[in-house]
């Protein structure tokens, strides 16, 4: 099992109970999953690019993303209905919980003068989305082997029912906030 999960069952729902008073534990917010998405639009240009998305997003999460398709034509952007422009995965359970302990203790900590994420990135539903500007802070990507540097949204959905209680849920979890 996956040392999160151990630590959300063990430490974090005990407090979570104290906290907001929850009369059972089935009430207690857990993470639902997690999505990650690359969004190229260069890919219009350069397939290449999108392919190389791919396979480290793969290596990144450990599962096989899916291609996201364009939904409207653009002329501007020369985009037309059905054309690849990015990737995502969705990770649960055992895989959701092992990126999640690698993004807190191990590619955050690597940004360059990093501070601490935004306490503002909440939807209201107590889900949380998390914007990386470069991929290249997670350990698995070569550096060497990279042809452009690539950013990637990081969503966390939660069952929390308030930002409150989802930004409490990822606080307890180690989710560095600002002050």
């Amino acid at each position: 099992m996956a040392r999160l999960k151990l630590y959300y069952d063990k430490e974090v729902v005990p407090r979570l109970i104290e906290t907001f008073k929850y009369g059972n534990k089935m009430q207690v917010p857990k993470l639902e999953k997690v999505v990650l998405n690359i969004g190229l639009g260069e890919a219009i240009h350069n397939i290449k690019l999108l392919d190389s998305a791919v396979d480290e997003l793969k290596i990144i999460t450990g599962q096989k993303p899916v291609i996201t398709r364009s939904k409207k034509s653009i002329a501007a952007f020369k985009l037309r209905i059905g054309m690849p422009i990015g990737c995502m995965v969705t990770l649960r359970k055992n895989r959701m919980y092992d990126f999640l302990d690698r993004l807190l203790n191990t590619a955050l900590p690597r940004v360059r003068d990093f501070r601490g994420v935004s306490n503002k990135a909440f939807d209201g539903f107590g889900n949380y989305t998390l914007g990386i500007k470069e991929h290249i802070i997670f350990p698995e990507i070569d550096y060497d082997k990279i042809e452009k540097i690539k950013g990637l949204n990081v969503c966390i959905v939660t069952t929390a029912a308030t930002d409150e209680e989802g930004k409490e849920l990822l606080r307890l979890l180690g989710m560095p906030f600002k002050n």
